[in-house]
């Protein structure tokens, strides 16, 4: 029997049109589809000819197990069926790729990736904000704040780099990375959490880091939900938020 194969499939922040050419095309031949919890679930007309097999995992909930997830992968594929796993964002960017691959590498599964749009570049496109405005960085951090052990990042020394902050799975916790990221930022520093970037859902506030958690708390914004942190998101500040639909602190 011939081998079938394995594609990690990134379906972008929620709406179907940033998705790409080649991911259309792969959905189209998928045989078999993974999909998780935060992928728009209108994705599946795009995959007429699939079963669908939903594997959802969200930080807080009840979530596949990951080692039952991959165990499904090499089944399917190893049965010569085409395997698209769909996963939110960017599949390369905190979406456990990184596992998969090597289990199925390990297995002789052929593995194709094909990348999506991720959220926080959705939110910033929604802030209609460069992540990387020469005036005022000169990179970006994309940072999560739920580490495997329960850790958390040293707020601190990210603050000292001087980068546009793009911070991932921090609603839970956005007290912690505010005070963390106050030891190093002036109370001022402009901020901005959008919360399901790109969707009908969308909602935006921009804030300052001392305000931060406790306007995000007041509007009631939780994940899924991007943080941004650092000067560039000052230029969000340019939109009119009665045009934009911004909440905007005070």
């Amino acid at each position: 029997m011939e081998k079938g194969k394995v594609t990690l499939l990134g379906a972008g922040p929620g709406d179907l049109e940033l998705l790409t050419l080649k991911a259309v095309r792969a959905l189209a031949a998928a045989e078999i589809l993974l999909l998780d919890d935060l992928v728009n679930a209108e994705i599946t007309s795009l995959a007429p000819q699939a079963q669908v097999i939903r594997v959802g995992k969200r930080g807080g909930c009840k979530s596949t197990p990951q080692d039952f997830i991959q165990r499904l992968m090499r089944r399917y594929a190893l049965q010569g069926k085409r395997v698209v796993r769909v996963k939110g964002g960017e599949v390369l960017l905190f979406g456990r790729a990184g596992e998969e691959i090597r289990y199925l590498q390990a297995a002789g599964v052929a593995v194709e990736i094909v990348n999506g749009i991720s959220a926080g570049l959705a939110a910033a496109a929604s802030l209609a904000m460069s992540l990387t405005h020469r005036d005022h960085c000169q990179g970006v951090t994309f940072v999560t704040a739920h580490a495997q052990d329960g850790s958390e990042p040293d707020w601190q020394a990210l603050a000292a780099t001087g980068t546009t902050l793009v911070i991932y799975m921090g609603m839970a916790r956005i007290e912690q990375i505010c005070t963390g990221l106050l030891r190093s930022l002036p109370a001022h520093t402009p901020t901005a959490v959008v919360q399901w970037a790109s969707t009908p859902q969308e909602r935006r506030l921009l804030s300052r880091l001392d305000h931060l958690s406790t306007q995000a708390r007041q509007a009631g914004l939780t994940s899924p939900a991007i943080i941004l942190v650092g000067d560039a998101v000052a230029e969000a500040q340019n939109l009119s938020p009665a045009a934009a639909g911004i909440a905007q602190a005070a």
